[in-house]
């Protein structure tokens, strides 16, 4: 469309239906006097005239959208009446108009900290896909600032880009992890946690003790003097509490059980230090309670003490939410081990999804969920084929195929050597889906060569 689309098509509908403009000024509630200099070319069009204009003549709410950018720049550039015309555009997902007009926009560096402002409001409203667009544009053109905003937006690009491609996020967490230390030390509790848990979903051990310690010196530097006026998400012994769990969880992967103890029992104590006494404080303080006491069942039955099992079992069973990552240690410590949960997994058979993508537990992580569920299906199958029960194969089947969609390599790797390992007692039907899994592994193990990760072992 050329840039006078919206003054010819408005003209031409105006003539054809033999209209004055006092009938259209009526018909779209545009005054008469403006719609006049608008026609002649004296005057620009705001958003909400061009919304009655369009809705007057019976058109697509976007019809001129594409002529509207032009508009945004045929007079003197305003934020004014662009601002809100970039909302409408992130309201009706035109994503590529709103690329076009900032792109425009940053050929005057000056438009950056308005650029900026707009990206925050669209982040507050749920329109993330529209403030990455300006989000990157304007990191791009800060670069070089060293900035506050420039960190910021790489906060918020890294936010926006997770997903359930486990590498992918930790491509992402990578190049985002040296702008930790620039943010406001609300935005670094935050931002240690989720870098953890994507290290954690990657099996990067030692970088995750390393965020645990630096998310331990922030929050407990905040809780004793605070220096931030923003607060986190949430409370900041929140998150001392949190750095302790997470470095018992990285001493339990390296089969340091007394070490992972001795951080449960700071965890675990949160009430003789939380100074705060309302009914949040109270929350969280039971909340790592109960995980302190699982984890020390857990932890025993890790080391293979078999009578910790049925323990651990009926603590569990009372809180849905934990059974199916419970499930997933004991099935790990069955194959370890030798031990026979049958009787176990017969119990919380119902917590054991049928469909490998099947949302459950939301107030995790999804990929720290899919990542656990497919270890969790792969393990099922060698405890299956080892006690001689039927499927034992379509649980690695179903595992790899969950490994596969989510870019987790362990468990891809995991999938493929155990189908190896039981491929003889494999039907016909099974070897035909692990040769299409095998051919998307092929494909995965393209699309990650560009992934080149260095120092997070």
């Amino acid at each position: 469309m050329s840039d006078n689309t919206i003054r010819e098509t408005l003209s031409t509908y105006i003539r054809k239906h033999n209209l004055t403009f006092t009938q259209f000024s009526r018909m779209s509630d545009v005054n008469a006097g403006s719609l006049s200099r608008i026609l002649q070319g004296n005057k620009p069009i705001s958003i909400r005239q061009l919304e009655s204009i369009t809705s007057a003549m019976n058109l697509p709410g976007d019809f001129f959208y594409e002529s509207y950018v032009e508009e945004c720049f045929a007079f003197s550039t305003s934020m004014r009446r662009i601002r809100p015309f970039i909302f409408r555009c992130a309201e009706l997902n035109r994503l590529d108009l709103i690329e076009r007009i900032v792109h425009r926009l940053l050929d005057d560096l000056s438009y950056t900290s308005d650029l900026f402002d707009v990206a925050e409001t669209l982040y507050a409203s749920d329109h993330g896909q529209a403030a990455q667009i300006i989000y990157a544009q304007v990191s791009e053109a800060e670069r070089f600032q060293h900035s506050e905003r420039l960190t910021i937006c790489r906060y918020r690009l890294f936010e926006l880009s997770l997903g359930n491609d486990i590498e992918e996020n930790l491509r992402s967490a990578i190049f985002f992890e040296p702008y930790v230390s620039r943010l406001d030390e609300a935005d670094q509790l935050d931002a240690l946690q989720q870098l953890m848990l994507i290290m954690g979903t990657a099996y990067k051990w030692k970088k995750v003790d390393e965020l645990a310690v630096e998310l331990l010196r922030v929050a407990t530097i905040q809780y004793e003097h605070p220096s931030t006026e923003r607060k986190p998400k949430r409370p900041f012994y929140y998150y001392i509490l949190y750095g302790w769990l997470a470095r018992s969880v990285v001493c339990e992967e390296f089969q340091d059980f007394d070490g992972a103890l001795s951080y449960v029992s700071k965890y675990a104590d949160g009430e003789s230090w939380i100074r705060e006494d309302d009914e949040e404080a109270r929350g969280y303080i039971h909340q790592f309670a109960e995980w302190a006491t699982a984890n020390r069942y857990l932890y025993r039955v890790l080391s293979g003490q078999a009578d910790a099992l049925e323990e651990y079992a009926d603590f569990v069973a009372s809180r849905p939410e934990e059974i199916m990552y419970a499930l997933g240690y004991m099935v790990k410590a069955a194959n370890l081990f030798d031990f026979d949960i049958d009787h176990i997994l017969e119990r919380f058979s119902a917590y054991i999804p049928s469909n490998e993508m099947e949302e459950i537990y939301s107030q995790y992580n999804s990929a720290v969920v899919k990542e656990k569920l497919a270890q969790l299906f792969s393990d099922l199958g060698v405890y299956r084929f080892k006690r001689g029960h039927g499927n034992a194969i379509s649980f690695i089947l179903k595992g790899l195929r969950l490994a596969i969609r989510i870019n987790s390599i362990k468990n891809i790797l995991n999938g493929l050597t155990r189908f190896e390992m039981y491929r003889e007692w494999a039907s016909e039907e099974e070897k035909k889906d692990f040769k299409l899994l095998s051919g998307e592994v092929n494909r995965i193990n393209e699309k990650n060569k560009h992934l080149v990760i260095l120092g997070y072992e």
